[in-house]
């Protein structure tokens, strides 16, 4: 293959390659395209629709305070029952101790 040949077969190869990219660019603008139409739809559709929006934001804090809860009392109930495993540790055990007494004073009615 003569030095020509190969230049040649160098050139077509990087046309077909920017064929290929310029496919590709044409693609991604079509996305751009359809994800900017699907979002203008969205804000279209919240302010035609105020009541349908008011109703997701309250059931999505709903589900937040309600995730918020019981995850707390999860970690608490975990944290409570890490610190028991202390109790015959010396200075801290002690601490723990007063501190599940004041808990459980507040328990009784």
């Amino acid at each position: 293959m003569s030095p020509t040949e190969r230049m040649l077969a160098q050139i077509d190869q990087m046309l077909r390659e920017l064929h290929e990219v310029r496919e590709l660019n044409e693609r991604m603008h079509k996305i751009a395209m359809f994800l900017e139409d699907i979002r203008l739809a969205d804000v279209i559709q919240n302010y035609t629709a105020p009541r349908k929006l008011l109703w997701i934001n309250f059931l999505a804090g709903l589900a937040r305070g309600l995730g918020l809860t019981i995850g707390t009392a999860i970690v608490l109930a975990l944290l409570g029952s890490l610190l028991t495993q202390f109790l015959s540790v010396p200075i801290i055990g002690d601490f723990i101790r007063q501190l599940i007494e004041y808990v459980q004073s507040y328990q009784k009615p």
